[in-house]
């Protein structure tokens, strides 16, 4: 009866592994007051982990407005945000701190 217990358990283990794979990750940096790159491709349909890295001496705030996100990123520090998934088209974000600087989500 312990062994059975054990091989439904050793089972229930593995059957739940593709739910525990990380999400797929992209990197954007803020540097001298841009996004780098200002656009990113996604897969639709899919949670992402986005990166962003602020390499600016001054604060900057991650948003959107179009995937409801909004982040501070201190001067030297990353931030991690999560989004989707997403149908597909274009999703604009922003640095709130500096409105001209603008980037891109393209989900395909």
């Amino acid at each position: 009866m312990r062994r059975a217990k054990w091989m439904f358990a050793v089972v229930c283990v593995l059957a739940a592994a593709p739910a525990l794979a990380d999400d797929p990750s992209f990197s954007i940096v803020l540097k001298n007051n841009q996004f780098v790159p200002s656009e990113v491709q996604i897969p639709a349909g899919v949670k992402v982990k986005l990166v962003v890295r602020n390499e600016n001496s001054a604060v900057s705030e991650f948003e959107s407005t179009q995937f409801h996100r909004e982040k501070v990123v201190p001067p030297g520090q990353e931030i991690t945000v999560f989004v989707g998934p997403l149908d597909p088209g274009s999703y604009e974000f922003f640095d709130d701190f500096h409105p001209e600087t603008r980037g891109h989500l393209v989900v395909k």
